[in-house]
C-alpha cells in the first residue's frame, strides 16, 4: 500500500476508534477548530513496566484502546461574535500521564493536610451512597485520566487495596473540586463513551453529581444538548 493509501486506513481507523466525533463536530452549527491530536500506539513493555510499577492490572479494553492509541485529546471551539471561544475538551492522559492522583499536601505550606488528612468518612455519613468511595490513603490506587481543565479529575480506581497485593478490579470516578467522589462507570469503554456522548462539553462531569454543573456550563450545553447524537455502537478496542 502507498503512503496515500495508508494515510487513508490510518484515518479510517481513527475515525472508528473516536466513534467519528470530529465529522460529528464539525457538522454541529456554532462549531469550529476541531482539532484532534493524533497519536502512535504505546509500546507493550510500557504498560508491562506501568503494571509493575504500581502494583495494578490495566484493564483489558484500557490496555487495547493504549495499544492503538496512547492518550486521547480533542479539543473545539464555540463561534462568539465571529471569533473562535476554546469551550469542549476531552482528554485521556497517556500511559505516561497515568500517575498517582498527588499526595503532596494541598497547600504548599509547612504542617498542612494531604489528602489523605482529609479523608473523613464522617464527611460522608449523610450521602446516599451504595458503593463504598475511594479513599485518599492506602485503602485506594487512584490514577488520573483526565484533568478537566481543572474542574475536577476523573480517576481510575482500584478500591479495597492491601499493601503488597496486587490491583486488578478498577472503576471510573469523578473527584470535584470539593474532594467528593462520584461514580461514573464500572469500565473505560463505558467512560469513553460517556465522554465522546457529552462532547467535552464544560463540567460535564457535574452532571452525575447532586448538584450539577454551574450556571454558565449549563448555558453552553443547553445549546448543544439537542444537537449531540448517540454515539455508534462501534468496538473501541
Amino acid at each position: 500500500m502507498d503512503d496515500a493509501g495508508s494515510r487513508g486506513a490510518a484515518g479510517r481507523f481513527v475515525e472508528r476508534l473516536t466513534l467519528g466525533i470530529a465529522r460529528v463536530l464539525d457538522s454541529l452549527p456554532g462549531v469550529m477548530d476541531v482539532q484532534l491530536v493524533e497519536r502512535e500506539p504505546a509500546e507493550r513493555h510500557m504498560l508491562l513496566s506501568w503494571e509493575q510499577k504500581h502494583d495494578c492490572v490495566l484493564p483489558e479494553d484500557l490496555k487495547d484502546f493504549y495499544l492503538t492509541m496512547d492518550g486521547f485529546h480533542l479539543s473545539w471551539s464555540s463561534k462568539l461574535d465571529g471569533e473562535p471561544l476554546p469551550l469542549g475538551c476531552m482528554v485521556v492522559n497517556s500511559v505516561s500521564k497515568l500517575l498517582p492522583l498527588c499526595q503532596s499536601p494541598v497547600y504548599s505550606l509547612p504542617s498542612t493536610p494531604t489528602l489523605a488528612d482529609l479523608d473523613c468518612e464522617e464527611d460522608r455519613e449523610g450521602l446516599d451512597c451504595q458503593l463504598q468511595e475511594p479513599h485518599f490513603d492506602s485503602r485506594s490506587r487512584i490514577f488520573e485520566l483526565d484533568p478537566c481543565s481543572g474542574n475536577g479529575k476523573v480517576c481510575l480506581v482500584y478500591r479495597n487495596t492491601e499493601p503488597g497485593a496486587v490491583a486488578e478490579q478498577c472503576e471510573v470516578w469523578f473527584l470535584d473540586l470539593a474532594l467528593y467522589w462520584h461514580y461514573l462507570t464500572s469500565s473505560f469503554t463505558a467512560y469513553y463513551r460517556l465522554m465522546i456522548t457529552h462532547l467535552g462539553l464544560p463540567e460535564w462531569q457535574y452532571r452525575f453529581t447532586p448538584y450539577g454543573p454551574s450556571p454558565q456550563a449549563r448555558v453552553w450545553s443547553l445549546g448543544l444538548d439537542h444537537e449531540i447524537p448517540s454515539p455508534p455502537c462501534q468496538n473501541t478496542s
